[in-house]
């Protein structure tokens, strides 16, 4: 197992986007007010994501990596800056304001740290189980002070002889998951394409940042900032983070969803909802996500040995499609809602736990039907509640397409968000084996992570087969 010890920190730098050649010439604000989709998580714990890469042998050396390797990513990484000035700024909340503030004056930059590690880099990026700690010192820090708060810190690690990781940390105030990988994508861009231009971005990857496209007819955006002041304190402007650890002897663990695992739940729900008579099927979801997100959470209730009357499973969902009317899908910013998902936890445990589970994540996403801001006057509060208690939630997106953050080097080896070792949250992402196919990453202690695994292919391998029985 690989320890702390083993990155040696080279060197931490401010990355800063170069001067504008003209006035008004970026092609990003220098600004931005928060909006309250952004102000709900003003002190929740930075996200931080991890992506390792793999070289050839031959290509992973210290003259490769000194002379090639971190230049390049340094220069695509202020260059990609042009793009998002924000994140080079601070988020402070000055006592005249109501609101907290986002803002870049140039000689602002972001903090990268180089970093070289002898851990093994072939279990680091492995499907293999880690532990968690194993992977904290291949993400930076994120700075904040009472006054002021950073938006990005990066790291990119060295191991010689087999690759690099790139460790992200990212304030959520500012961005969320769809944004955050936007700006990696970005980065990795114009990266690989520096021999081409070193500023310009196809439109997939171009920032919409006009927020005033969110309208806030009920002020919620002062509501949460006046719930966040007056927590702990009054007039409390604090922008630290809430300090929250994993649980020692914690193990990460990633298991895979294949297009084959899908379907076959997918069968087996039918089936039984048929046998239950259930009245209209097309009503229940039967997504990708509904039924990984379903199975996982019967496979965590099972293996953790919840004993509570009811068990709930919070998710977030894009708004950016769902607004009256609907903005960019490219927007900057955090246009997240949640939606939490409630069960009997009784029946998670028996031998229809699936459907009981796919039944109740189908219910609190119909109740998108209602507004997708329905009950959001409560989002906030909700939140500090989450902080303080164990509660199943979700982290990331099969949708984001990490995997396709090539710098110019290859796909990932392995993407991980570090920080559910933190949140207790179930991450989801896609994979690099196959489109269609959907990773799971979960953080557990170490009898939970034995049970959970042992479930998690029992139950596949039941399922296949049953059917090959019916066939």
């Amino acid at each position: 197992m690989a320890n702390p010890s083993s990155v040696k920190v080279v060197e931490v730098c401010r990355v800063a986007p170069p001067p504008p050649p003209s006035p008004g010439a970026f092609s990003s604000p220098s600004s931005l007010p928060l909006t309250f989709f952004d102000i709900r998580w003003l002190r929740f714990g930075p996200v931080q994501r991890l992506y390792f890469y793999q070289m050839p042998t031959s290509s992973a050396t210290p003259l490769f990596f000194d002379s090639v390797l971190i230049p390049r990513l340094k220069t695509s990484l202020s260059n990609t800056l042009q793009h998002f000035l924000p994140l080079a700024g601070n988020l402070t909340w000055p006592q005249d304001s109501q609101k907290p503030v986002l803002s870049y004056v140039q000689g602002d930059a972001i903090s990268l740290t180089i970093a070289e590690s002898n851990a093994d880099f072939y279990h680091l990026s492995s499907g293999d189980f880690v532990e968690a700690t194993e992977y904290h010192s291949l993400v930076p820090q994120l700075g904040a002070s009472h006054e002021q708060a950073a938006v990005v810190a990066l790291q990119i690690t060295v191991f010689p002889n087999c690759g690099f990781s790139i460790g992200t940390s990212m304030h959520h105030a500012i961005l969320d998951g769809k944004t955050s990988t936007l700006f990696v994508k970005s980065w990795a861009h114009i990266c690989k394409h520096d021999d081409q231009s070193n500023s310009v971005l196809p439109d997939q990857l171009k920032q919409f940042y006009d927020s005033r496209v969110i309208q806030d007819p009920a002020q919620l955006g002062v509501l949460y900032s006046n719930s966040y002041r007056n927590k702990d304190g009054p007039n409390n402007r604090s922008l630290m983070f809430w300090e929250r650890k994993p649980p020692p002897g914690s193990i990460r663990g990633t298991f895979e969803f294949t297009r084959a695992d899908i379907e076959t739940l997918r069968q087996l729900l039918k089936a039984k909802l048929a046998e239950q008579k259930q009245e209209d099927i097309r009503s229940v979801h039967v997504s990708t996500f509904t039924l990984a997100c379903a199975y996982t959470w019967v496979c965590i209730v099972k293996a953790e040995e919840i004993n509570s009357e009811q068990t709930r499973l919070a998710f977030n969902v894009d708004c950016r499609s769902r607004l009256d009317p609907p903005i960019s899908p490219n927007y900057f910013g955090n246009c997240i809602a949640g939606r939490t998902a409630v069960a009997e936890t009784k029946a998670l445990f028996g031998e229809d736990g699936l459907v009981v589970a796919v039944n109740a994540i189908s219910e609190a996403i119909k109740s998108l039907e209602k507004g997708v801001l329905d009950g959001a006057e409560n989002w906030v509060s909700r939140l500090f509640a989450v902080t303080s208690e164990r509660m199943l939630t979700l982290a990331g997106s099969h949708r984001f397409g990490v995997y396709e953050t090539d710098f110019g080097w290859g796909r990932p080896k392995k993407v991980e968000i570090v920080s559910i070792d933190r949140t207790r949250a179930i991450s989801f992402s896609d994979a690099k084996t196959d489109a269609g196919v959907v990773d799971v990453g979960l953080v557990l202690d170490k009898h939970s992570m034995q049970v959970f695994a042992s479930l998690f292919a029992k139950a596949i391998a039941s399922v296949f087969a049953k059917r090959l029985q019916d066939l």
